[in-house]
Parts: C-alpha cells; sequence; structure tokens
C-alpha cells in the first residue's frame, strides 16, 4: 500500500494527507500557563520559518492517563480550552488536544480544529461517536495493545457519524515490560483505510511506568523513528517539544528540546520530498 494515496484530511491552510508535504503536530505535552504557551508557540514558530513549515500546536489541558496519582494532571478544560483559543487566535495556527470523555468533545471542538482520541481510549465507542459528530478533525492514537489492522474498526465507528476528517496515529506497541517497539509496517497497514496516518515519534520512545510513579523514555531515538517514519511515506508527524524537557510536568524523558526542532524538521522535510518525490 502506498501510504500516500490516502484521503486529504484540511485543518486551518494545512492539508494532510495524500501526497501533500508532511504535516508537523508539536507542542508541549501539558499545558503548564499562557505565557509558557505562547513561548513555546513562538519557539515553535521560529524553528519552522525558515524552511516555511507550516505546524499544528497541541498540548493537552488533562493528562487522563498518568501512571501516578501523585502525578500532575493539568489545567483543567476550562483553562486549558481559554489558552489554547488564545495562542489559535495570536499565531493562526489550528490547535489539537486530547478528550477523554464523551462530554468534552463539544466544548473542546468549539475551540480545537483537531480532537485527539488516545490510544488507552481508541475503542471506547461512546467517545470515538461523540468526537466525530463534532465535525472537527480526529486523531486517533492507535492502542499499544491493537494490531494495525485493527484501527479499520475503529475509524468506522468515527466515520459512521457521517466524519471523514480522520486520521490514525501510531505510537509504538506494546513489547514486553515497560518498553514499546515500532513496527513500520503498521502505517502503510492503516494507510489502507484510506485514511492519513500519523506518526507520534515521542511516545514510541516512551518507556510506559518506566520511572515507578511516571514514564521514562528514550529522546534520543525520536529523531531516528521519525526519519523512518519519513520514509515510509508518512502523512504527518507527531513530535512533542518542551524548552527544558527534564523539568516538564509529563513525558519529559522522550520530548524534544525545542532548541533543537529547527534542524530536525529541516532533515525530516527533505527526507519527506524525497520519499514523496515532491
Amino acid at each position: 500500500m502506498d501510504v500516500t494515496k490516502t484521503k486529504t484530511v484540511t485543518v486551518g491552510d494545512i492539508a494532510i494527507g495524500g501526497a501533500n508535504p508532511i504535516a508537523f503536530i508539536t507542542g508541549p505535552c501539558q499545558l503548564e500557563s499562557l505565557d509558557h504557551a505562547r513561548m513555546m508557540a513562538e519557539k515553535i514558530a521560529e524553528a519552522c520559518a525558515p524552511t516555511g513549515t507550516q505546524f499544528i500546536f497541541k498540548a493537552s489541558y488533562d493528562k487522563a492517563n498518568r501512571s501516578s496519582i501523585s502525578t500532575q494532571r493539568g489545567l483543567g478544560m476550562e483553562e486549558g480550552l481559554k489558552i489554547l483559543g488564545q495562542i489559535k487566535e495570536e499565531f493562526g495556527v489550528p490547535v489539537l488536544t486530547d478528550v477523554h470523555e464523551a462530554a468534552h468533545c463539544a466544548p473542546a471542538a468549539e475551540v480545537c480544529d483537531i480532537l485527539q482520541i488516545p490510544a488507552f481510549l481508541c475503542r471506547q465507542t461512546d467517545l470515538l461517536l461523540a468526537a466525530g459528530k463534532t465535525g472537527a478533525a480526529i486523531n486517533v492514537k492507535k492502542g499499544q495493545f491493537l494490531a494495525p489492522w485493527d484501527m479499520g474498526n475503529v475509524a468506522e465507528k468515527i466515520a459512521s457519524t457521517g466524519n471523514e476528517r480522520i486520521m490514525l496515529c501510531d505510537r509504538g506497541t506494546s513489547f514486553g515490560y515497560n518498553t514499546l517497539v515500532s513496527d513500520f509496517r503498521g502505517l502503510p497497514t492503516m494507510a489502507a483505510t484510506g485514511y492519513p496516518t500519523v506518526f507520534d515519534a515521542t511516545h514510541s520512545v516512551q518507556q510506559p511506568g518506566g520511572q515507578g510513579t511516571t514514564s521514562g523514555g528514550q529522546r534520543e531515538f525520536a529523531p531516528v523513528l521519525a526519519t523512518a517514519a519519513c520514509a515510509v511515506g508518512v502523512s504527518a508527524l507527531f513530535i512533542e517539544t518542551h524548552q527544558d524537557p527534564d523539568t516538564a510536568p509529563s513525558d519529559g524523558p522522550n520530548m524534544i528540546p525545542v532548541d533543537q526542532m529547527g534542524d530536525l524538521i529541516k532533515r525530516l522535510r527533505d527526507f519527506d520530498a524525497l520519499a514523496k518525490g515532491i
């Protein structure tokens, strides 16, 4: 299956899928404050500017799937959506956030261009239907426990609402305890559904629960996996970033320092152009 022969999902001015240039979904894992989100959006925009790259800003207002009750979950939906709305307005970029409950989908879609279904929730029918009914674009992360061909059933649930603005995202597959592995056969397999495929480079190097009460990770391998996904011809890359990952409230071990993003984006765009012949 040629992964470039998929539908196109348009979000703002960004066309995702088909033979379009790779799209970048990037930002901090967790919203920390308006000032922090604004600073991160500025730094990401600076990293994208030399190559003329557009980006989708992502950040979560609630991290409901944390390893421990003692770890930070985020700012909550009301405050988080206000911040995302301001980032969208100030920077003129589409925004993405996670939703964990069916009741959150409609209010989140009033602000966000893309609703993201977390991997652990990718088979939750009521959540998928509620997300689909909003008409927003939906990025569904493949559960670490699912085979890539199982994502056809997930997409079908969303499409049953009449919404086919669907993207399917690989974030690694469980491989023993506290370990994930990326099987790049999964990208063309998911693309066979006809929907654009996204590769989550930073969560694919996560070590779930690997630090006891928090997850570990090997961020040094995220660029390697992102490059491999570009070679396959993936539609979009999901890369979390932070100005100081080691002090981030969540997923720090697998996030890319934002001052490295400019060089990484340029290299990934070059690989993408080569793979797609554009």
